[in-house]
């Protein structure tokens, strides 16, 4: 007679609602492509909106216009475009402009958005610190041109900046960005089979 070991059968197989048993793809909302050139052309008009005095327009034009679609380049062009944003707006503005954005239509999804970018750019901030001071002679696209623009050892001032936007959007907003981040970074990084070091919230 043959024993049956109960420990090795999958559970998950024998549900029909299990995440095994269907594709997980079809939860992910499609994306439309876009190009790294695309993307340089919207950091350009959002610019001309931050040079003429408009910062709260170029944030906004920037959170509702994220490449998901793009390649790593375009997003990083993205990146340093959102960051330029924040660094170019004085912190007196900081509260007044995500009150406005908060409750206005599409405000909560757009400063989600701003929390996904927050952490991204501490996390590349964190990570390239030390590779610009040893790089430093050597041309600079992208986020890494922005830590230069903004000054501060190792781009600690636009650190500095990220920390007191990510402070006073969680004032506004609440946590609620936060836990949706790192929900979605945790899906990617199990997706990805890396899990980095992620940075702590404020006050952790």
């Amino acid at each position: 007679m043959t024993t049956m070991n109960w420990r090795t059968i999958n559970i998950d197989l024998l549900d029909p609602e299990s995440p095994a048993n269907f594709s997980t793809v079809t939860l992910s909302p499609a994306v439309s492509s876009v190009t790294t050139a695309e993307v340089q052309n919207l950091s350009s008009q959002i610019k001309q909106l931050l040079r003429g005095g408009d910062g709260e327009g170029a944030l906004r034009g920037a959170l509702e216009n994220p490449p998901y679609g793009g390649d790593a380049a375009a997003k990083e062009v993205h990146l340093a475009t959102v960051v330029e944003i924040l660094q170019s707006i004085k912190q007196s503005e900081m509260s007044p402009i995500l009150n406005r954005i908060y409750n206005s239509d599409g405000g909560i999804e757009a400063l989600d958005v701003l929390m996904k970018y927050l952490y991204k750019g501490m996390a590349h901030s964190s990570r390239s610190s030390s590779a610009s001071l040893n790089s430093s002679a050597s041309p600079q696209t992208g986020f890494s041109q922005i830590q230069q623009r903004g000054g501060g050892e190792g781009g600690g001032q636009a650190m500095s900046v990220l920390l007191s936007w990510h402070e006073k959007l969680v004032e506004i907003a609440g946590p609620g960005s936060i836990a949706l981040e790192q929900r979605m970074g945790s899906a990617k990084e199990e997706e990805n089979g890396t899990y980095p070091q992620r940075l702590m919230p404020l006050g952790s």
